[in-house]
């Protein structure tokens, strides 16, 4: 409540404003009169700046309590002006060279008027106990202010670090909203640009094929509806997703909704390689797919890259270099990696700087691919073979020994 109340823009101007009153009122019932009556007018306007330039409203005040003690008048009531100065630079001092000062600037004030050693002070001087006194006084309202700086220090400390903290937040939030984006990104490209490339390709051999050879063309277009559907599902999946984790920041983490959607997602994992590795072959490559050693310290979601990467491989083969392409996948885990190896002849065509640049710009593919293995911790290349095809290699790291089963080794090539 107090807080509340001081944090309202008019209160510490009117709180000045009534230190200033009492210092006027201190000198209006004191018995000094003329020039004394100006001096202590002077420390009271002087305090009005003492929160703005609190060490020059102390040399100002002092310089006035000096004034008034050589016009021979000793200490008045308005002399308490000196005591809020002192406060004051104690409170609101940038340095503490200036709170020791201040304080040191009243305790000899003190000594010295009331000890009687200045021939315009005290004639006869306090006693030792009442000098102790006062000098004790002034040390314990010294005390108290600097007690009051080091928490206003420390609760502005604080609001510095609530404020970095929540900018720190927002970042963060920022970041991972960016970094969903892209995933989802990827996760779209993979899904409608692989989908799409190979029922283009099967579409126009059933177009070709429809009067000349109708039963290949009847494959071709049941090749074109499975494509469509496991991409209608894969999109269905990542709407899914996105609904889940809307409903759930929207609930607080609470409600089955996300649970549901999860439960009805198609799981993809390395078992769809050779889906995928089919379809390519249907669409007229000829696909060898060489698969060694034990998957089990493969996550699932290394799984999801990895046939990714195959799956974005294949794409870029079917888009460049077009049916009757030979491509050989190799799959290697062992020690605490698996490499990925896609290795394409072009059809037979040469590289030239044409088809690389078109391999290696323009698109996303390349890009996600390399974002998914590095998130993974792995590492990425691409580029050209010498003479004809292109080449793609990838590591990822194993993440531990799972329960999964050992594929054995698989080598099968298709046409």
């Amino acid at each position: 409540m107090v807080r509340g109340v001081m944090s309202q823009p008019w209160v510490r101007p009117a709180y000045d404003v009534a230190l200033a009153v009492l210092v006027v009122y201190a000198t209006s019932s004191s018995d000094e009169d003329g020039l004394h009556r100006v001096i202590g007018w002077a420390m009271a306007v002087a305090l009005l700046w003492r929160r703005h330039r609190p060490t020059a409203v102390m040399g100002v005040v002092t310089g006035l309590a000096l004034l008034q003690f050589a016009l021979g008048s000793g200490a008045t009531p308005y002399d308490g002006a000196l005591l809020i100065a002192m406060v004051s630079v104690v409170t609101h001092a940038r340095s503490m060279r200036h709170v020791y000062a201040a304080g040191a600037v009243v305790l000899v004030g003190v000594v010295v008027t009331f000890g009687g050693l200045l021939p315009f002070g005290e004639e006869d001087g306090e006693g030792l106990g009442d000098i102790v006194a006062i000098a004790g006084v002034c040390a314990a309202l010294w005390l108290t202010a600097l007690v009051l700086r080091t928490r206003r220090l420390y609760v502005a400390s604080l609001e510095a670090r609530a404020a970095t903290a929540e900018r720190e937040r927002e970042h963060l939030v920022q970041l991972a909203a960016a970094e969903e984006r892209a995933e989802i990104a990827r996760e779209l490209h993979d899904v409608v640009a692989h989908s799409l490339a190979v029922m283009i390709l099967q579409a126009d051999g059933a177009g070709y094929a429809l009067k000349s050879d109708p039963d290949r063309a009847g494959t071709a277009l049941k090749a074109i509806a499975d494509t469509g559907r496991d991409a209608l599902e894969d999109m269905h999946r990542i709407v899914r997703v996105l609904r889940a984790g809307r409903a759930a920041s929207g609930q607080g983490g609470q409600g089955g909704e996300a649970v549901d959607a999860d439960a009805g997602r198609r799981r993809v994992s390395l078992d769809d390689l050779e889906t995928v590795a089919e379809r390519a072959r249907t669409a007229g490559l000829k696909v060898e797919l060489d698969v060694e050693g034990d998957r089990g310290g493969l996550s699932t979601a290394d799984e999801l890259t990895v046939l990714r990467v195959v799956q974005e491989s294949l794409t870029n083969v079917l888009r460049h270099a077009g049916p009757g392409a030979e491509v050989a996948i190799s799959l290697r885990f062992g020690g605490d990696a698996v490499r990925i190896g896609v290795v394409d002849d072009g059809a037979g065509r040469l590289t030239g700087a044409q088809g690389a640049a078109g391999r290696g710009s323009g698109g996303n593919g390349l890009v996600g691919m390399r974002e998914r293995v590095e998130v993974s911790g792995g590492a990425f290349s691409a580029g050209p073979r010498l003479g004809t095809g292109w080449q793609v290699d990838a590591e990822l790291p194993l993440t531990g020994h799972g329960n999964g089963p050992a594929t054995g080794r698989i080598n099968r090539t298709a046409e």
